[in-house]
Order: structure tokens, then sequence, then C-alpha cells
């Protein structure tokens, strides 16, 4: 018996959310007492599979073939669907990333497996029992389920469990798995990526802002601010609807849903839809003018006032910090 963890990499370079999945896994192999077991698909050199020792990984399965360089749904869970009875898993854990979102459900349904998305702490595990918390309505309630299946499939949010470092050792195992032309019905010719910039789903630390700052000649500060803490940068919707931002940058409900360790919010008023995809961050700060505005509601930290005297000033307090 085993936990079974997904690792994602871009470009052979193991995710931040790899390093948390890992470490979810251990937990719950030490609760159910098995090896926590990684599958790893595409071109990641040993030395980079040999970090997840530090994280509980007892053993890596790698796969190094060339029809899955490029990442094919269907293929990718087979291959796990494989890994996962050879290595007579009943827990399999994924990042809930835009890539696990169809791969997991699909691995899921191979096994026959109970499945649960957006997993937010680690499961409460009994002789009879085996129960989740996660997510539910857009982030506006936290729901338990209990999975009644042998075999489990869990999704965990980014920055939901944090990464936690233990002394051990990985063996790199190399595996080929058996694949089927029906495996390959659909295929992604190119991916174009924002090299530049810092995954949203993956930024522990988010820079948003909205319509009060005007117009995109405006950017600038929050561009700046943004590289001073290493954040990326979002936007809400009636930004990208306006083409004042690219659409890759809007965050809520109908955009990407995130869950930093800190979010901060200017010049947004704080629409339900927009909450929806932000509300599960865990340090929440405001800016903004208007002191009714919905966000204050749920800010842990607000601040009434202009943005273009505020963040400024912001600016220079940190550059001042990080000088000292």
């Amino acid at each position: 018996m085993s936990v079974l963890i997904y690792i994602e990499n871009t470009d052979g370079v193991l995710k931040k959310s790899a390093f948390e999945a890992a470490s979810y896994g251990k937990e719950i192999a030490d609760s159910l007492q098995c090896d926590t077991v990684a599958v790893s698909i595409g071109n990641v050199t040993t030395h980079e599979l040999e970090k997840l020792g530090n994280y509980g990984v007892k053993k890596v399965i790698n796969i190094t073939n060339d029809d899955l360089k490029t990442f094919v749904n269907q293929a990718y869970a087979a291959v796990i669907t494989d890994v996962a009875t050879k290595e007579n898993a009943q827990v399999i854990i994924f990042t809930n990333s835009f890539t696990a979102k169809g791969l997991a459900p699909r691995v899921a349904s191979k096994l026959k497996a109970g499945f649960v998305s957006g997993a937010i702490s680690i499961p409460v595990i009994t002789e009879n029992s085996f129960q989740v918390k996660r997510t539910a309505f857009s982030n506006k309630a936290i729901a338990t389920v209990s999975i009644q299946s042998d075999i489990k499939v869990i999704t965990i949010n980014p920055n939901a469990f944090a990464a936690k470092e233990v002394e051990g050792h990985a063996e790199i195992v190399n595996f080929e798995p058996s694949l089927e032309s029906k495996d390959f019905g659909t295929m992604v010719k190119e991916i174009i990526r924002n090299t530049d910039k810092i995954s949203l789903p993956d930024a522990e630390i988010v820079i948003s802002a909205g319509r009060g700052l005007k117009g995109p000649e405006n950017w600038g500060m929050i561009e700046e601010l943004a590289q001073l803490l290493e954040a990326a940068t979002a936007c809400s919707k009636p930004v990208s609807d306006a083409g004042w931002r690219p659409h890759s940058e809007h965050v809520g409900q109908t955009g990407i849903v995130i869950s930093p360790n800190l979010y901060i919010a200017i010049g947004i008023s704080g629409a339900i839809q927009h909450l929806a995809g932000v509300s599960s961050s865990k340090t929440i700060v405001v800016i903004n003018k208007d002191p009714e505005a919905p966000f204050f509601k749920v800010a842990d930290y607000g601040i009434v006032g202009d943005a273009f005297v505020i963040v400024p000033k912001l600016i220079a307090a940190i550059k001042a910090h990080q000088g000292n």
C-alpha cells in the first residue's frame, strides 16, 4: 500500500506546488503507515527529482517517454493509473492546478475512486472514515467530505498546505509505460508561456488592481510594487474586459481562482464575483478611497485613501526597508 503523488514540472523544473503535494502526501502516508511514492512525467533530471526525498518521498517513478514530453490528458491519466495500480496506491494526490483539474477526475474514474477537489487540510483518518475539508460555493463555504471508496483521489489547493522539509532520500526508478494509440486522440500542438511572469495559481503574493487606477497608463506602480515583493500581478474583470490588462491576469469567479498567502487589492470595490476567486487568500489587504467598498467587509487590513497617494508611499517604504 502507498500514497502516490503526481509531481508537476515546468520545462524540467519542479513547481513549488510539487513540494507542497509531497509534504501533504507524507502526512497521509504517516497516518496510514505506508510509504510515499511520486510519479514524474517529462524530462526532469535525477538531481531535481532527488529533492523530493527532502519532503518525505521514498521513491520517484520517473517517466521520460518522448511521446509524453507535452501534456496529453488521456495519456497522462493512463500512465498515472498504471503506476497507481502497480504501486497499490490507496490515495493519489494532485495539486489543484489547471492541468490536474482535467487529469485527476479522469484518473479517479479509471480507478473507480472517490474524488475530492480543492482540499484545504489534511484528511481526518480513522479506522472507519476518511474525511477531507474542501472549499465550496465559490469559496464562500467549507464542506467536509467523507470518502467511502477503497481508493481516494484528492487535489489540494496551492498554498493551502506548506511544504515541510525532512531528512530523507528518494530512490529514482525509471519506468516505461505501456501506451495505446487511443491515448493520443487529442494532442497539444503548442504551449506559449509568459516566462517572465510569476504564475498566478502558484504565487504566494498577488498585487491586484481595478478600475480605481483609471487607465492602463497607471499600472506602472502596480508592477513596481509587485517586483519589490516578488509578487504576481492580477486585475478585476472590468479591467481585463476594457483591455487595460490581459485576460490571463483576471482573477475572480469567471477568471482564475487563487489562494495566495497575501492578496493586496488596489482600487477594487469587491463585487461578489471577484471575492469568489480570492476569498481563500490567507491575508487580504484592501486599498480603496471608498470607505463603503464591500471589500473592506472581508479584508484583514484596510486602508481608506487614494491609491495614487498610498501606493507610491508604500513603494518608498519597502525600498527604504530593503535598503536597510
